[in-house]
């Protein structure tokens, strides 16, 4: 594409079953923008609604013609289609934010100004959003996100940034960098984080949805996490070495005591040590496999080298 060509700023927003709040996020957006002045584009991304939210964004698209509209050909979940948004998209920076108001756009002067340059210090590269508050979340939820950010921290080398999201305002550079990772199972806010360069955070308030459902429920919160842990850690991988080596001295030491007491004539009277023994070996060989199965399954998964997403249409932009 011709570097002229590009706006200086794109908003990517993926979208599930978002018809009710898709109204005013794109209300929102656009005062932002036209406050902003400079070309822009918003790139929404339908991740395979069941309901009318491929009708608002085509319609709006049609009335803006700063909106893109990308309609995949099934749901992927939201780290994948938020990539085929990144992918779409041609701005000079790009601002990540869901369609939800959780994470208010009014913040986008204060994420380009840190991106600019402010108070004599140099530009950033990425601008992350970073709560001080989580308003109608439920406290197992606060509790969790907390715990998650401490544990990820601890497991890996990688610096990610805690009580962060996705929201966040990234330049062409580190765009570029970041779609050229190939893998399937993202964790799009630790990919980041892995890229480097100069991060710097923004701290706000992050509010209640707008309107509709949280799109993360328990299921889909410890999916999430075992992806961003197995992505970026191998710290399960080796517990399951060490544990093993416990084990098997575990089952030595059964080995020598049985050996001992047969040669006092003093052997032990049936079967439930044994049984005892072999459940707590057989029970752990189990559970070091189930890790391991997770991370050959990821292997298998990348080796397949299919799209990480399909894209089934795209509407609006630039005539």
């Amino acid at each position: 594409m011709n570097e002229l060509s590009r706006p200086a700023l794109s908003v990517v927003a993926p979208c599930y079953n978002e018809q009710d709040v898709l109204p005013e996020f794109l209300r929102r957006v656009g005062a932002v923008l036209d406050s902003a002045g400079g070309g822009a584009e918003i790139v929404l991304v339908d991740d395979g609604s069941r309901d009318r939210t491929w009708e608002v964004m085509t319609a709006a698209a049609a009335a803006d013609s700063r909106i893109v509209a990308v309609r995949l050909m099934r749901n992927h979940g939201h780290q994948l289609a938020l990539t085929a948004g990144l992918s779409v998209c041609r701005g000079e920076r790009i601002l990540i934010i869901d369609a939800d108001l959780q994470d208010p756009p009014e913040l986008l002067p204060d994420m380009m100004a840190l991106m600019d340059g402010v108070d004599g210090k140099g530009g950033a590269d990425v601008v992350y959003g970073q709560r001080r508050q989580r308003d109608g979340e439920s406290l197992f939820k606060r509790a969790s996100a907390a715990a998650f950010y401490r544990l990820i921290n601890k497991l890996t080398d990688v610096d990610i940034p805690t009580d962060a999201g996705d929201f966040r305002l990234v330049s062409r550079r580190v765009l570029d960098l970041l779609l050229a990772m190939p893998e399937r199972h993202r964790f799009i806010r630790g990919m980041v984080a892995w890229i480097g360069g100069r991060q710097v955070p923004l701290l706000y308030d992050r509010h209640a949805r707008a309107a509709g459902e949280s799109k993360y429920p328990l299921s889909k919160m410890i999916r999430f996490a075992a992806d961003a842990i197995t992505a970026f850690s191998v710290v399960p991988l080796m517990a399951s070495m060490t544990i093993g080596w416990v084990m098997a001295a575990v089952g030595f030491a059964f080995f020598v005591y049985s050996i001992i007491g047969w040669l006092m004539h003093a052997n032990l009277p049936g079967w439930t040590s044994i049984m005892a023994a072999l459940g707590l070996l057989g029970g752990m060989q189990f559970l070091m496999l189930g890790i391991i199965g997770a991370y050959l399954g990821r292997l298998y998964d990348q080796s397949k080298g299919r799209p990480l997403f399909m894209i089934r249409d795209i509407v609006g932009g630039p005539k």
